[in-house]
């Protein structure tokens, strides 16, 4: 098996916490109004149009027409998407850095809309910075765990697949990268993947000294 060389990231609940909870929760008090709304309105699988590629603009209408009553929830999660998105999960920002430090070549496969991700990607200029190339589900209008993405990443970044370790918080992402030849690592704390990083030879091992 050749030597892993590479780090492919995943962006959401990797390196950055998301939660849409996060962006509706100063608004609606009571928790069983919140859990409904996000449950029966805002959904997951609603969202999922945005990371393949569908603008807003069309989904917010269609379901604003289902929902008028939340009309103006519905529109804010277009306008603050962002403000979902939290910080940096503890620890990550230093295995970038220690990555980028040490030559390895950091990359990234994120489902994520292209119209939210520019926004978001300026704000994180600086953690980004390292990455040599990062592919975005809704500008390819491809989602993991469609094996196609893998494919396509690999080939722009120009990467064997035995190349790349592919850091995901998902089994079903996970599972797709390795049925396409990556190593891969399911994401649980930084001081996990570290522990791997360092096993890989991607990281120096850290010793803790007694004095």
């Amino acid at each position: 098996m050749a030597a892993v060389a590479a780090v492919i990231f995943d962006v959401g609940n990797v390196l950055y916490h998301w939660n849409p909870r996060v962006l509706y929760e100063r608004l609606i008090d009571d928790d069983r109004a919140l859990d409904a709304f996000l449950g029966d309105v805002v959904t997951l699988d609603w969202h999922l149009q945005h990371d393949q590629g569908r603008p807003f603009a069309e989904t917010s209408a269609e379901l604003i027409a289902r929902h008028p009553e939340h009309a103006g929830l519905i529109r804010l999660w277009g306008e603050k998407f962002i403000d979902s998105v939290g910080p940096a999960i503890d620890g990550m920002p230093d295995i970038v850095r220690e990555l980028d430090d040490g030559g390895v070549p950091l990359f990234a496969i994120t489902n994520f809309s292209d119209e939210f991700w520019t926004p978001f990607h300026e704000r994180e200029a600086r953690l980004f910075a390292p990455f040599r190339d990062i592919v975005v589900s809704g500008a390819e209008k491809l989602v993991k765990p469609d094996p196609a993405i893998y494919r396509l990443a690999l080939d722009r970044f120009g990467l064997c697949a035995e190349q790349a370790l592919f850091v995901d918080d998902r089994e079903d992402n996970i599972l797709a990268a390795r049925a396409e030849g990556m190593r891969g690592h399911l994401f649980r704390d930084a001081a996990t993947l570290r522990k791997e990083l360092a096993s890989l030879g991607l990281l120096k091992v850290e010793i803790n000294a007694r004095g």
